[in-house]
C-alpha cells in the first residue's frame, strides 16, 4: 500500500485554513449573505456553496491549475514574466467586482509571502517579481502548488476546496449553526469538487494552440456569478464587519 506522495501532503497543506496566509479573515461572500437573509440555516448554505462551487469555485479551480503548470516549468534565474502577467489578466477580467478583485490580490500576496518561506522555489519568486503589487488568489495558489510539488489536477482540487470551506466556516461563526452539520455539506459536495477539478484541468487541454503546446488563457472557464459580484460591493459598504470580503 503506497503511502500520500508529496503532492497529496502538499496539497492538504495549502487548503489547510490553519495556513497563516490570511484565508481565514474572509467569508467568500457569506458574511454579506446571512446579513440579507439569503443565508439563514443549512438548506440555504448548501445552496449557496454549490452555486459559488459552480462559478467561482470553478473559475479559480481552473487559473490554478494553469498557475501550477506555469510553475512547474519555471526554472532558476527564469522570470517568465509575460505568461505571469497575462494569467493574471484572465483573473482579472473574470473578477468584475472592485471589491473582489482588491480581496483576491490581498490574498494572494499573502499567500505567496507565507509559500516563499515554505517552499521556496523559482516560481514564486518569478511571480513575486512580475506582479508586484499581488497576484489574484488562484495564480498564488497554483505557484504555490507548483513549488510545493503539486500537480495541476492537485491545484485545482485546492482551488475548489477552499472556495466553499470559507464561506462555509463563516456561515458557522456569523449563524451559529452546527459543525458536524456544516462538514456534512461539505463532504456532500466531494463529487462536485472533484468534478470542479476534473473540468478544469481539461479547459487546460483546451486551450493548448500551435505546435509548440502553447496556450490560450482566455479559453479557460469564465462562469460569472452576479450575485456573489453585488455581495461583496455591498459588503465593502457595511460599517461592522466580521470578515474583510
Amino acid at each position: 500500500m503506497h503511502g500520500p506522495s508529496q503532492g497529496d501532503m502538499a496539497m492538504l497543506l495549502l487548503a489547510d485554513s490553519r495556513l497563516p496566509a490570511g484565508g481565514h479573515a474572509h467569508s467568500g461572500g457569506a458574511e454579506e449573505a446571512v446579513r440579507v437573509g439569503a443565508i439563514t440555516g443549512p438548506e440555504d448554505l448548501a445552496r449557496f456553496l454549490r452555486g459559488r462551487l459552480a462559478t467561482a469555485g470553478l473559475v479559480s479551480a481552473a487559473l490554478a491549475a494553469a498557475a501550477c503548470e506555469i510553475g512547474s516549468s519555471v526554472e532558476e534565474g527564469s522570470r517568465e514574466v509575460a505568461r505571469w502577467t497575462r494569467l493574471d489578466a484572465e483573473a482579472d477580467a473574470r473578477t468584475s467586482s472592485p471589491a473582489q478583485r482588491e480581496a483576491s490580490r490581498t490574498q494572494g500576496r499573502l499567500l505567496v509571502r507565507t509559500t516563499r518561506r515554505i517552499w521556496p522555489s523559482p516560481a514564486l519568486d518569478s511571480l513575486a517579481a512580475a506582479v508586484p503589487d499581488g497576484a489574484h488568489h488562484p495564480v498564488a495558489l497554483g505557484a504555490a502548488a507548483a513549488a510545493a510539488g503539486c500537480a495541476p489536477h492537485q491545484a485545482a482540487l485546492a482551488a475548489a476546496y477552499t472556495s466553499v470551506t470559507a464561506p462555509a466556516t463563516a456561515a458557522v461563526r456569523l449563524l451559529g449553526l452546527d459543525p458536524v452539520t456544516v462538514h456534512r455539506l461539505l463532504a456532500d459536495l466531494a463529487p462536485a469538487l472533484n468534478d470542479a477539478a476534473h473540468a478544469a484541468c481539461a479547459s487546460l487541454i483546451d486551450s493548448v494552440v500551435g505546435q509548440e503546446n502553447h496556450h490560450d488563457w482566455s479559453a479557460l472557464p469564465a462562469h460569472a456569478a452576479p450575485a456573489l459580484d453585488l455581495l461583496a460591493e455591498q459588503h465593502l459598504r457595511t460599517e461592522v464587519r466580521l470578515f474583510v470580503s
